[in-house]
Parts: C-alpha cells; sequence; structure tokens
C-alpha cells in the first residue's frame, strides 16, 4: 500500500520478491534442415568477385526481362484491343470480293463456264457437310479448337522445317494456325484501295507476303479474332474466303465448280481433294491436273483417318473411289467462247463487275464438241505430227448467234483467241462480197469475163499484174466460174469495171471494218479480217442480204434479280443487197463446192455454199460456208505468219469444215438453200483456153440504149487486153 509523507513524497513499500536469476545461457538455435556442415564461405577474393558479377548479371537480366516481357505483353494486350474494335460484324467477312463473277449458261440453261471469283453463297460450320470440316482442321490446324489463336510450337517446327530444306526461316512452311490464316486473308483488316494497288492479285500477293513484321502484327490480330469470334466462326470465315483455285472463292464455290454439288454434299473423298488444294490451289486445281490433285487428296484421308475422323472402311472406300470432275468441269468446253464474251460485253458487267453476273448465251455444247472433236481428228489422222499450224473454227446461226468456237489447238482461259483476235489477209475467201457488189450493179451469174494476161500501173507502185494458183489462165469464162474456180485476173476486171469503191462500200456494210486496200487487190482478198467477221458477213448472204453482228449473250442479269439488264434475240442489221442477188449469190456459191475449188467440203444429202481462200504464200488458208441451218468458218496458219506447206483453203480447212458439219448437222433433216439458179443464156460465146481481147459484159443498165453500147465499147478496149 502505498502513502504519502509529509515531504509530499509517495511512500513505496519495496517488493518483496526474490531478485531474479541470473539469465540462463542462450538457448542453441534449431539445427538447419539442411543436412551437412554449412559451407563455408570463400575467402578466395576472385572467387567472390566473380559470383558478384554472375549475380549482378543475373539480376539485370532478370529486371530487364520482366519489364520488357510486361511491356511487350501490355503492347500485344492494346494491339489486341485495337484490332478488336475494328473487327467488323461476322456477315461482313464472308464475302469480301473487290471482284464480281460472271456465271455463263448455254442455250438450254446449263452452266458452261464461269469468270472472275465465283463465290457460291456463305456456308457455316453446321451448314457444311462434316466430312470437309474435318478435312480442313486435319490438314490445317490438328489443334485448332485447343489454341489461343498462335503455336509456338507450330511456328518453331516450320522455322526448323525450313532451315533444314535451305530457304529462310519464314519461307516456305509458316506453321501458321487457321485463326492466323484468316488473319491473312482479312490483310489485317487493311480493305482493297485500287488507288494503292494495280489490281486485286496484287493487293493479295501482299497480305501473303510472310515478313517478320507482318508475323508480329498477325499475333494480336490473331487474339483479338479470337476475342471477337468462336471457334466455329473463325472457321467459317476460314471456309468461305479461301481461295481454291479455279475462281473459286470458297469452299462453296470450289465444291459446286469442280463436282457440281454443294459443300453440304461431299463425301470423303471430295472433301480431302478440297482440303488439299489450299496450300497450292492453283496447282493442284483437278482442272489442271486431276492426277496430282488426287494424289493429294490420298495424303489428306491418310491424315484424317491418323486423327480419327475416318473409319477404316471409310478410308479404303474413299481411296477405291477418289473423287472426279462433274462432267461439266471435265468438259471444259467453250473456253474461247467465253473470254470473247468477256472481252466483247460491257466491261462494267464482265471484267471489271462488281456484281454476281448471270450471262444466259447462245452457246450450244453439242455444236462446240462437233467443231473440237472435228479439228482433234483432222490433226490426229491428216497432219504430220510436230506440226504447229494453228486452227480457229467458229460456227453461227443465219442470224449472227455464235454456237461455238475454237481459238486456237490448244485452249486456255484468257489465251490468245484466233478466231476473233488474229487480223489475217482473207484471200479469195473475199470474193463473194465483190460479186455481191457485181450483181447488185447488174452482172448476172452468166455473164462472160476473160482470164488472160492483165497489167495495171498503180501510181507509186509501178506495174501489177494478178496471177492464179495454178499460173495458168482460162480464157473466155463466166461470172460463176470465175467464182467456182476462184480466178483471179477476172475478179480484178470486175471489180475495177465497177470501181473498188462499191466493192469496199458492199464489204464494209456486211461487217467487214478493218481498213480495206486501197489498190485493185481489193478485190482479191489483200485486206485483214478476223475469222468471226468473215463468217458473220457469210451469214449477211445466208439470210438474204443483211449485215449480221455476231452475238453471243441473250440474256444478262444480276444474281437474285429477275429482270434482265439487257439482251440480244437477233444480231441481224441493215439490208445491204437486195434478196435476190443474195440468192443468186448462194447458188454460184454452191458451185465452188460442186465443181470447184471446195469439193472436199461435199455433205451428203445437204446443198452447201461456200468460198475458199489461200493468200499468196499460203501463209493463210480459209473456208468459210453455209447450209440452210448454219454458217462455219475455218482458218489455218502459223502464228508466226510462215506459209503453210501444201495447205490450201481447199484442203485441210475445207475437210475440217466437212468433218465439224458433219457433226453438227447429225439428227437435222436437210433443208434446201435459199437460193435462185439463173436461167442459163440459150447461146454462149466460144471459150478458148488462149488468151484472147474479148470486150467483157458491162453492169446492165435500164432500157438497153445506145449510151448502154458505147460503154460496153469503152470498158471492152480498157480491160480487153494487157
Amino acid at each position: 500500500m502505498s502513502r504519502t509523507g509529509g515531504n509530499g513524497r509517495k511512500l513505496v513499500a519495496e517488493r518483496r520478491v526474490a531478485p531474479r536469476a541470473k539469465a540462463k545461457a542462450a538457448a542453441p538455435k534449431p539445427a538447419s534442415r539442411k543436412s551437412g556442415p554449412a559451407k563455408p564461405r570463400s575467402n578466395n577474393i576472385v572467387v567472390r568477385l566473380i559470383t558478384g558479377l554472375v549475380s549482378l548479371i543475373w539480376r539485370i537480366i532478370w529486371g530487364v526481362t520482366w519489364r520488357l516481357g510486361a511491356t511487350l505483353a501490355l503492347i500485344v494486350a492494346l494491339a489486341t484491343g485495337y484490332f478488336y474494335t475494328t473487327l467488323p460484324p461476322l456477315d461482313d467477312l464472308l464475302d469480301a470480293r473487290a471482284r464480281g463473277s460472271v456465271t455463263m449458261m448455254d442455250a438450254e440453261g446449263s452452266v458452261f463456264a464461269w469468270r472472275g471469283e465465283t463465290f457460291g453463297g456463305a456456308i457455316t460450320t453446321q451448314t457444311v457437310s462434316p466430312h470437309l470440316r474435318n478435312a480442313i482442321i486435319a490438314v490445317e490446324d490438328r489443334g485448332f479448337y485447343s489454341h489461343l489463336g498462335v503455336s509456338p510450337r507450330g511456328i518453331a517446327g516450320a522455322i526448323r522445317s525450313n532451315l533444314r530444306a535451305g530457304r529462310s526461316a519464314l519461307s516456305g512452311a509458316g506453321g501458321s494456325t487457321i485463326t492466323q490464316q484468316v488473319a491473312k486473308l482479312l490483310c489485317l483488316g487493311v480493305p482493297y484501295d485500287s488507288a494503292q494497288w494495280p489490281s486485286e492479285t496484287a493487293y493479295e500477293e501482299d497480305c501473303r507476303r510472310g515478313t517478320v513484321w507482318r508475323k508480329i502484327k498477325e499475333v494480336p490480330y490473331a487474339f483479338a479474332l479470337e476475342t471477337k469470334f468462336s471457334k466455329d466462326e473463325i472457321l467459317t470465315i476460314y471456309m468461305n474466303r479461301a481461295f481454291l483455285g479455279a475462281g473459286a472463292r470458297g469452299f462453296e464455290a470450289a465444291a459446286q465448280r469442280y463436282f457440281g454439288r454443294s459443300a453440304a454434299e461431299v463425301g470423303p473423298a471430295e472433301a480431302a481433294m478440297l482440303a488439299g488444294l489450299l496450300p497450292a490451289p492453283s496447282l493442284l486445281a483437278p482442272t489442271r491436273n486431276l492426277e496430282r490433285a488426287q494424289a493429294r487428296a490420298n495424303v489428306v484421308i491418310g491424315l484424317m483417318a491418323d486423327q480419327g475422323y475416318l473409319s477404316q472402311h471409310e478410308v479404303a472406300e474413299a481411296r477405291s473411289y477418289p473423287a472426279t470432275l462433274s462432267q461439266q468441269a471435265e468438259a471444259q468446253r467453250g473456253i474461247h467462247f467465253a473470254d470473247w464474251l468477256m472481252q466483247s460485253g460491257p466491261s462494267y458487267l464482265t471484267r471489271n463487275t462488281t456484281e454476281d453476273v448471270i450471262m444466259r448465251t447462245t452457246f450450244n455444247p453439242r455444236i462446240q464438241t462437233a467443231i473440237e472433236d472435228a479439228v482433234a481428228d483432222v490433226f490426229k489422222t491428216r497432219v504430220r505430227d510436230g506440226s504447229q499450224a494453228e486452227v480457229a473454227v467458229v460456227v453461227m446461226s443465219a442470224d449472227g448467234a455464235v454456237r461455238g468456237m475454237v481459238g486456237g489447238r490448244s485452249p486456255s482461259v484468257g489465251g490468245f483467241n484466233r478466231a476473233t483476235q488474229a487480223m489475217r489477209q482473207t484471200g479469195s475467201a473475199f470474193k463473194p462480197f465483190l460479186f455481191a457488189a457485181a450483181l447488185e450493179n447488174g452482172f448476172e451469174p452468166f455473164d462472160i469475163v476473160e482470164d488472160a494476161p492483165l497489167t495495171i500501173n498503180i501510181p507509186g507502185s509501178g506495174p501489177w499484174s494478178p496471177r492464179n494458183y495454178d499460173n495458168r489462165f482460162h480464157g473466155f469464162v463466166t461470172l460463176t466460174e470465175a467464182l467456182s474456180r476462184s480466178l483471179n485476173t477476172p475478179a480484178v476486171r470486175i471489180s475495177e469495171a465497177m470501181g473498188r469503191a462499191q466493192v469496199r462500200e458492199v464489204a464494209n456494210k456486211f461487217g467487214l471494218h478493218s481498213d480495206l486496200a486501197e489498190g485493185p487487190a481489193l478485190a482479191l482478198g489483200a485486206s485483214e479480217a478476223n475469222l468471226l467477221e468473215m463468217t458473220a458477213a457469210y451469214a449477211g448472204i445466208l439470210n438474204g442480204g443483211s449485215a449480221v453482228q455476231p452475238y453471243g449473250i441473250e440474256q444478262l442479269t444480276l444474281l437474285g434479280d429477275s429482270t434482265p439488264l439487257f439482251g440480244a434475240s437477233t444480231g441481224i442489221g441493215e439490208r445491204v443487197i437486195s434478196e435476190r442477188s443474195a440468192q443468186v449469190l448462194t447458188w454460184m456459191m454452191t458451185r465452188v463446192v460442186a465443181e470447184g475449188t471446195g469439193t472436199r467440203a461435199r455433205l451428203p444429202g445437204w446443198q452447201v455454199a461456200a468460198k475458199t481462200g489461200t493468200t499468196q504464200a499460203s501463209r493463210d488458208a480459209w473456208f468459210i460456208g453455209f447450209t440452210a441451218d448454219y454458217v462455219a468458218g475455218v482458218w489455218m496458219g502459223y502464228d508466226d505468219n510462215s506459209p503453210l506447206t501444201g495447205v490450201t483453203g481447199g484442203g485441210l480447212p475445207a475437210e475440217i469444215w466437212r468433218e465439224t458439219m458433219e457433226r453438227v448437222h447429225r439428227g437435222l433433216s436437210p433443208r434446201p438453200l435459199p437460193m435462185i439458179e439463173p436461167e442459163r443464156p440459150v447461146l454462149e460465146p466460144p471459150r478458148s483456153e488462149a488468151p484472147v481481147h474479148p470486150v467483157p459484159q458491162a453492169p446492165a443498165a435500164q432500157g438497153g440504149s445506145s449510151l448502154d453500147d458505147a460503154i460496153r465499147g469503152i470498158l471492152g478496149s480498157i480491160f480487153g487486153g494487157n
């Protein structure tokens, strides 16, 4: 108890506690968990310096590494977030073609050709065949459903494979996942700009370049895709945007293009072939090399089996019955015909279309097959092996509707079309237009003209003398004989008597629009034209004397629309010569086949009107003719304009024409040609093989006055001799 003393201080009793014992010795520390004696600290200053230096370097590396990693992770996250905000909705990513497509249908409504990039319609992982979905994953990314968009192991393996093959690290195999390939297909969100790239092809090539920077950018873009879309949606984008050769964009278009069926209907063998196209679609396309495509599909079938997508029975069946092309895809008919339509149609709906266009055409696959088979047969059986001679054939109706076309022996899409692009001298195939002008000017089929030496002085060129192919002169001949035997001197005499301007005018109106020769050689076909123009001009004779514009598009509509944008039902234009002149000329041309230079083109049971043509030094050989149903033109020559050996228009071209028309007319009943056989004069002047100086018939005039006789006398004095 405490008390207070008088001096104010507390009185505190002393504690009655015993003083503390001295602190016990400190308890020993528990033994270390590690057994064995502690490692003594080295007293070697060198060792201590090295150890300290290594520790410092490690701390620096670790500090830099985690900071750098954090920085990179932040950059990737920010880039991923940015790309995420730029990704449009799924539906906007399925078809982003800058160009549209043109689907061509024949006269019966069946598809025979495609141009541009065909889409075929959107598909999803739920609507396609499960075999196709599995084949894509087996080939391109077996871990697709487990990774986050990027596979470091796959990239490392691809780099190792490229280096072992002697390539650079990023050349060849890329190790990209399907998500990364979608990033490439989307060009990392960069849209196509025609002002920046010369073509969509150049744009896509730039998008596919495997540069280091582009590979780096693919990573956050792939993460953004994985964040924005589900795995099935990413695969859906891939299936719709992948290019699969032959102008097919997406697996739906490819299935229709190669197999004639939807992607929802393909079996294991077809699915394997489609998925096998992904590494090199243009090289592996079955339309280019079916055996190579089947071999690649066999590899894919093995991958599908290894990953459990196919049973042993399905594997055996797929390998026993590999995928084959549909009949239409295998035939590849009408390549030159389709190319012609793409060049002749309006560019905004053909070559440069941004829409999907459906084109109903005049194309007849039966006639096209007849042409191709005839050409193949003649070159196989009647042309020497190794010949580089080329050929072009056109078949059309009398109104100008083109039914079939061959522009060369080895057709290729976008290749040179000799039926429409080759401008060649026409030779004597031009002469029907000369005789058309003559008939319009009053000449008659049995009028007499002389085949004798003739020399004309051409200002600036000197004297010019035409001669016949056989180097002989035949004296007095009728106009019909001059045409059927393709005599040159009579043709020049008639042309000069009428005036070249009239011949040129008739030829122009019939559709020969190129610059026609100015000199007297005009009558002998010194001018150039292409086969399509010439065949259409002959169609003008068959239809009764009206000009013809060859056409191949009957109707053109946009996909999904029912109203056609435009079309044509005939190519017949303005009248050029009278119907009577056309029908008389037709009869005169029948004599070419019956008894003249075109006898090899006779068709038993059919009336045929035609004309042969052979240019100087046999550089070009023509045969163009018609029945009551069809007009066909044939040209032969070399691309380098070198002479043909032993070929004239009445030879191989006439045989190709006959072989073609025999096939074209199978199953048809013969019909007579629309022609008028003129009455022969009661008295015919004597004929002589020796050159004489007769007075040729002048154009008939109305009334038969004495002035007519005077004109005949003048013409006779000019053209009767040398």
